[in-house]
């Protein structure tokens, strides 16, 4: 299936279990500051659709290790939006997440041999950095709004926003398909969810470290169902991100008195 048509049924199912949500809650769905909900909406469309086109051109794991740079893209977008402070460890988790990205990437200038699809590599870094944008946007929401109401916005502007390209390259999909993409709309949607109240609880760098654990499911299914075994310099990358995305999530030492 065209992977927008993936991201419209996304945001139907997203924006119906939110709406419903709020109903049963007796929240109004307009939200307090709504051109920075439609911002959040924007760069949460924009992101979902970098990322589900990257899971489609790229093997896996290597689409979600990439993906998975976002946490030290958010630590230096929320220090530079929300003041949230930030830590020479972060300014390092960041330079080698990058090293790891080009692991990964294996650049034919560098590596030579056959590289991944550098649009799709391209892709996913972009997929990444938006998805920070859409966070540090959250995170600034969090005293007004209501996460469900956060939820709602990105649902209705990803509905809106994939409708265009879902209407150019339609495919009817099959019973087995519906089911498939029912469940990635409930799953994706109850993550949003439980996200959206983590980032409102947490500073925005350290509340997205714990999806580092994607990281390892998206390398053991990549590999159970569609045969993609992870070169050695994937490994590598990986680990440098993980790492890094680790350090990003320690606590700082309280300084001596």
């Amino acid at each position: 299936l065209p992977s927008q048509e993936i991201v419209l049924v996304r945001g139907v199912v997203t924006l119906s279990m939110s709406w419903v949500a709020l109903r049963a809650a007796g929240v109004k769905p307009g939200g307090n500051r709504k051109w920075l909900l439609a911002v959040r909406g924007i760069l949460g469309f924009a992101a979902v659709s970098a990322f589900f086109y990257a899971v489609i051109h790229l093997p896996l794991a290597d689409a979600t290790v990439i993906h998975y740079t976002n946490p030290v893209f958010t630590a230096v977008l929320a220090a530079l939006v929300l003041a949230e402070p930030i830590r020479a460890r972060d300014a390092a988790s960041l330079v080698l997440s990058l090293v790891g990205v080009v692991l990964i990437a294996r650049p034919t200038f560098l590596f030579g041999g056959e590289p991944l699809d550098p649009l799709g590599v391209s892709i996913a870094v972009l997929g990444a950095v938006l998805s920070a944008g859409a966070y540090v946007s959250v995170r600034a929401l969090r005293r007004t709004e209501h996460p469900m109401v956060i939820v709602l916005w990105f649902g209705v502007i990803t509905t809106l926003g994939s409708v265009p390209a879902s209407a150019v390259d339609f495919v009817v999909p099959s019973a087995w398909l519906w089911v498939g993409l029912l469940g990635v709309g409930v799953t994706t949607h109850a993550g949003q969810v439980w996200l959206t109240r983590g980032l409102a609880l947490e500073p925005a760098g350290r509340a997205m470290t714990v999806g580092y654990v994607q990281i390892v499911f998206a390398a053991a299914w990549g590999a159970l169902f569609f045969s993609e075994i992870p070169t050695a310099s994937t490994i590598l990358g990986a680990t440098l991100i993980l790492g890094s995305t680790l350090a990003l999530g320690q606590p700082a030492r309280a300084r001596p008195t």
